[in-house]
């Protein structure tokens, strides 16, 4: 699953150069698909096809519900001084992020089947939150596994933010069952960085890298 961060009504991170996040994802978030169409085996889905919004309950549900055996999340960053540059790699924080995450989802979505087609309202709540909380423990190892891979890749056609996955607790990163990446492909708010972006030659680069 390739989810495209942002779109419709959220711009996402703006540029200086009238650079759209929304907009730059999508681009990347395209080209990626196209490379991963081209390898047996694979079956890339877009989440977001165009330019519109969509939830991030939403996003997660789709993923999910397709059966998804990885999320990448394809986004650029910004911050408050243009000097800062560099892809990152995201994963779920592991920072209370099994037991808390577990007991909202259990809490939250107990009529869909989370974990190996177990329903939660046929099992004690607690069995759920440390089924679920296991499942993710797994997910999440396979998720920095992963991360790492796509971070070597990527460092080598841009510079990187940090040479190691990162973690924070990104919404869309909770799917318990579906290993995750957030992709921070590099810095919209620094100028050249943003001009690099809009940039179909270095878009291609990003994707491949991927």
């Amino acid at each position: 699953a390739i989810d495209a961060g942002h779109g419709g009504e959220d711009p996402g991170a703006l540029g200086l150069n009238g650079a759209k996040e929304k907009r730059i994802v999508l681009q990347i978030s395209r080209r990626l698909e196209k490379h991963l169409k081209a390898i047996p085996g694979l079956k890339p889905v877009l989440i977001r096809s165009g330019d519109y919004y969509i939830s991030l309950k939403n996003r997660r549900n789709q993923v999910r519900a397709m059966k998804a055996d990885l999320l990448l999340s394809i986004h650029a960053d910004a911050f408050r001084q243009q000097s800062a540059h560099g892809a990152s790699v995201y994963a779920l924080s592991l920072k209370g992020a099994t037991s808390t995450t577990a007991r909202f989802l259990v809490a939250n979505e107990n009529s869909t089947d989370l974990v190996g087609g177990v329903e939660f309202d046929e099992i004690d709540p607690d069995l759920a939150e440390v089924l679920t909380e296991i499942s993710m423990d797994g997910t999440l190892d396979t998720s920095l596994g992963m991360g790492e891979a796509v971070l070597e890749q990527l460092g080598k056609v841009t510079r990187l933010h940090k040479k190691r996955v990162e973690r924070a607790g990104f919404g869309v990163l909770k799917s318990p069952d579906v290993p995750s990446l957030l992709v921070e492909t590099g810095f919209i708010s620094n100028p050249a960085e943003s001009e690099r972006l809009t940039t179909p030659s270095f878009q291609e680069k990003i994707a491949i890298a991927i």
